[in-house]
This record gives structure tokens, C-alpha cells and sequence, in this order.
């Protein structure tokens, strides 16, 4: 059994607190009108370079939330070597990107808008396309009081991702005050998510998304992409990567920031290799799996007027 003593002691602190995880809230407060203007701009292939993508090539809505690629597809057609995260759940992540480059949701539509291999283009012209569809003149004359400008593109989009929560998971339903909904195999799993050591990294509301953490803590883990060190250039960033959100993870397959595992359970299986170092049975880890298929809350139906 290979852990530190630190962590062994912070997961005895924390690991009966069911405080640590808490539930997604029915429905956050947004500007209803700027979430449908930002609807639109999602789905907007204008917002790229010779009109071919959209926030909803790589975010795919009636899925997961993400492309479920190995990696992210290019505005050339290539594959990238970063997996795409899902756009569900991002409004409570306190990082959006794998290398925690950026924090908010504007942050990251912006650098998603320039990046050569993404939609790669800028806001003067998608501002000059914008301009010629009367549709998008008036809802931004009418919903900001202004002309179409860069920071009311981002916020719309923004405000729409605020609708994109996923309420109501059966865990949820357990830490709201159904202490029955959860199976005794369930429990088990979720009391070695904890147990274990998982929570100590995958907590807060999106289990995950709020903190950065090394690959590879007990064993290297084999890859070339050396994570937030391209950010900071610090040799201590060296594979340092945000901790993914693990809510609706049974839909956002395949896993990590290369994605290169292709099923949860091996997902779990090398975690437990890399970052924790039990020894744990097939049932353990059979349970665990259990344990985040309850995680899965109710995708949102994008296809509602007013996004409720």
C-alpha cells in the first residue's frame, strides 16, 4: 500500500463529511433572453473561420457534453491530443481547460475563438458577419441596448452555459435527504470513493474542476503533453492537469486528458495505480464504478423556448 501520511490524514478528516461533495441546485439565476441569444451563438458556425464549427461541433448537447473523440477535432479536420471536458457542469468549475489556462466561461469561448486549431478567427470578423443577419442586429440592440461587441458575444454564450447544469442525479437525491436511494453496493462504492483517498481531489459541487493535480503521483504516467507547464513554464507544473468534474462521467467517455482509456473501469483502475496506490478488489473497484454511475444527472432539454 503506497500513501502518503498526509493524505492518509487528510482523508480520515474528511471522509465522513458529506459536505465535501455538495448538489447541483435545480436551477441557477440567468438573464432568460441572453441565454437564448447565447443558444444561438452556440450553435453559430459564423463564429469560426469559413463558417464550419460551432461550440456544439466539440459540445455535443443531446450527449455528454462533449464530442466523446479521443481527442478534440480540429477546424482542419486533425485530431488534437487533448481530450475535449464537457461543457455540463462548467459554470461551477473554478478552471476550463485541461491546463487550467483559463478560469470563466467568457475566458474560454475566447480562446476556443482563436485558437489556430480550434474555431480559429477573431471578433472583428465574426463581428462583420454578425452585422449582416438583422436577426442577431436586433436581439443585441434590444437585449444589451448596444451594438453587436465582443463582450456581449461572450457573455450571451456564457449566460447560456449557465442553463447547461445537470440537476437530480441519484446522488444527489442522497445528499439532499433520500438515504435510501443509494443500493448497498452504491454506498460501498462511495464509501471507498472516500476511504481511499478519490474525494480528496474530486470534491466540491462538480466532484472535481476546482483543483490541479499531477499525473503520475506514485507512477509516471506515459504521455508528452506536460500539462500547465506550457502555462507557467515551471518545471514543478510538469504534468499538472485540472481534475476533471466526475459528474455524468458514464457519458463522457473516453477518459483522461489524452483519452486515451476508453472505459471507466480502467479509468478507475489506473487512478488507483497512478494517484493512489491500494491495493483494491475487483469488487471495490466494481462498486466504485457503481458509486459514479449515480452521478449522472438529467441532461437539460435544449430544445425548451426558454431553456428551463
Amino acid at each position: 500500500m503506497k500513501i502518503s501520511f498526509s493524505l492518509l490524514l487528510f482523508v480520515s478528516l474528511i471522509s465522513a463529511k458529506d459536505l465535501l461533495i455538495t448538489p447541483i441546485p435545480q436551477i441557477l439565476e440567468y438573464d432568460k433572453q441572453k441565454a437564448l441569444l447565447g443558444k444561438k451563438l452556440f450553435f453559430e458556425k459564423k463564429l469560426s473561420q469559413g463558417n464550419v464549427m460551432s461550440c456544439a461541433t466539440c459540445h455535443l448537447l443531446q450527449e455528454g457534453g462533449d464530442d466523446n473523440l479521443i481527442g478534440s477535432k480540429t477546424i482542419t479536420g486533425e485530431i488534437l491530443s487533448r481530450n475535449t471536458p464537457t461543457v455540463y457542469n462548467a459554470i461551477f468549475n473554478e478552471f476550463q481547460h485541461w491546463d487550467a489556462g483559463v478560469k470563466t466561461l467568457e475566458e474560454q469561448a475566447s480562446s476556443s475563438i482563436h485558437h489556430p486549431l480550434a474555431m480559429n478567427t477573431n471578433f472583428k470578423d465574426i463581428i462583420n458577419k454578425l452585422k449582416k443577419d438583422k436577426d442577431y442586429v436586433y436581439k443585441f440592440a434590444n437585449i444589451y441596448n448596444s451594438q453587436i461587441n465582443e463582450y456581449n458575444i461572450l457573455n450571451a454564450i456564457a449566460e447560456f452555459e449557465k442553463t447547461l447544469i445537470t440537476p437530480n442525479s441519484k446522488f444527489d437525491k442522497y445528499l439532499n435527504g433520500n438515504k435510501n436511494i443509494l443500493n448497498e453496493n452504491e454506498l460501498d462504492g462511495y464509501k471507498s470513493f472516500k476511504e481511499y483517498g478519490c474525494i480528496s481531489c474530486h470534491n466540491g459541487i462538480n466532484i472535481g474542476g476546482n483543483l490541479i493535480q499531477k499525473i503520475g503521483v506514485l507512477q509516471t504516467y506515459k504521455t508528452n503533453d506536460m500539462g500547465r507547464f506550457y502555462i507557467s513554464n515551471a518545471d514543478e507544473d510538469m504534468y499538472y492537469f485540472k481534475v476533471p468534474s466526475l459528474r455524468n462521467i458514464s457519458l463522457t467517455s473516453p477518459y483522461f486528458h489524452d483519452g486515451k482509456v476508453k472505459t471507466l473501469k480502467e479509468a478507475v483502475e489506473k487512478m488507483i495505480q497512478y494517484q493512489i496506490g491500494y491495493d483494491l478488489s475487483e469488487e471495490k473497484v466494481n462498486n466504485i464504478i457503481l458509486f459514479l454511475k449515480t452521478l449522472t444527472g438529467e441532461i437539460p432539454d435544449i430544445s425548451k423556448k426558454n431553456n428551463e
